[in-house]
């Protein structure tokens, strides 16, 4: 088992990793939209989701993975009526590639953000 910890996402906010390889297969621990520095990106679910995207392809890049070798993503949001406009900026950052995924719409999420995602992928 590695624990993946890289400087150009936001550290973790207690006592976790931010991912960890097992079997050549990466966990991520849910993203937010904080940037590498720790500061909570103002805006709304589509300013926020591009921000998560950027802290999954930092630790992905840290595991020796990327977005295109995910398999599966679990996306939290604290509204659902941010589902469509939260799946468009989702769909641009994967392409032609689909992973599997849940959505699910939460009470409450980290530091009050709109929306958290975690992803499990290979490892090259």
């Amino acid at each position: 088992m590695k624990t993946v910890s890289t400087t150009n996402a936001p550290a973790a906010i207690g006592p976790y990793a931010q991912g960890i390889v097992v079997n050549n297969m990466f966990y991520s621990s849910g993203q937010i939209p904080l940037t590498a520095s720790g500061e909570l990106v103002d805006g709304d679910i589509e300013v926020q989701t591009h921000q998560v995207f950027e802290n999954l392809k930092a630790v992905l890049a840290a595991a020796g993975s990327s977005l295109d070798q995910v398999v599966k993503t679990t996306v939290f949001m604290k509204d659902m009526n941010d589902f469509a406009t939260m799946n468009d900026v989702y769909a641009s950052h994967f392409g032609d590639h689909k992973p599997a995924r849940s959505a699910v719409e939460v009470a409450r999420l980290p530091k009050d953000v709109s929306v958290e995602i975690e992803v499990i992928a290979l490892v090259k």
